[in-house]
């Protein structure tokens, strides 16, 4: 099953933006149910498997994290919290209640659809199941940044996720997995391309042109990715798994 046709379910008990998403998604390709309650939301698990869920905690304010839980540890479900509870303590303990993300509500249809897509490609690897519950997340650390290697995600040290494209985040993946290494185009080219990418193609400077901006913005300082002149690139952080 692809991407465009797989079933979310969305719990959130505010009905007019339950309608808006589905109404949204549904235009993607995307197979969408909408549910109001904790009750709802466990009959339509036991109806059908889920890609991934978008809970509003707030459809039950006592046990929100609960039920958090219940779907991101018990059920192995990927969650995208989508919550008008989004301060900073919030999404970390979003985060680290299993949340493959934590958006404040309401946020732009588009940017939660590009945040599903992200989480849906990570765990949707050639012969892994839809539900992705057999596949173990992995992660990597340099200085107070975390990089989730299985849903493709930046989280900066206080939590929040840094919005990298699909070739970004590759080309990050690269360099954390090989870092203080000096890496040259070519190499680079073939680990985020494929073998058969055309090392001419000047696509690679521009991505590592937007990586490079994009962690200086989010607030990561000093040289990064440093240029060894007539080398190549070099990953400057040590980094823990």
């Amino acid at each position: 099953m692809t991407i465009s046709h797989s079933r979310l379910l969305i719990v959130d008990n505010d009905s007019a933006q339950l309608a808006q998403l589905a109404d949204n998604f549904a235009r993607y390709g995307l197979i969408v149910v909408g549910v109001e309650t904790p009750l709802q939301m466990r009959a339509a698990l036991a109806q059908h498997d889920y890609a991934l869920v978008v809970l509003d905690p707030a459809i039950a304010p006592e046990q929100g994290a609960a039920l958090l839980h219940e779907l991101a540890i018990e059920r192995r479900l990927p969650v995208i919290v989508h919550s008008a509870a989004c301060g900073e303590a919030d999404r970390i303990a979003a985060l680290e209640l299993g949340a493959e993300d934590c958006l404040c509500k309401p946020a732009n249809p588009r940017e939660l659809l590009a945040r599903i897509r992200a989480a849906l490609r990570g765990r949707m690897a050639p012969g892994a199941p839809l539900n992705a519950a057999a596949t173990a997340r992995s992660f990597a650390s340099f200085d107070g940044w975390r990089v989730d290697m299985t849903t493709g995600q930046l989280f900066d040290p206080k939590g929040t996720a840094v919005s990298l494209s699909d070739g970004e985040f590759q080309l990050l993946r690269v360099f954390v997995e090989h870092p203080r290494q000096v890496l040259d185009r070519s190499r680079l080219l073939d680990r985020v391309h494929g073998a058969t990418a055309d090392h001419y193609d000047r696509s690679i400077d521009v991505q590592l042109c937007r990586l490079r901006r994009k962690l200086s913005a989010s607030g990561l300082k000093g040289p990064v990715i440093r240029t060894i002149r007539n080398e190549g690139y070099m990953f400057v952080h040590a980094v823990t798994n």
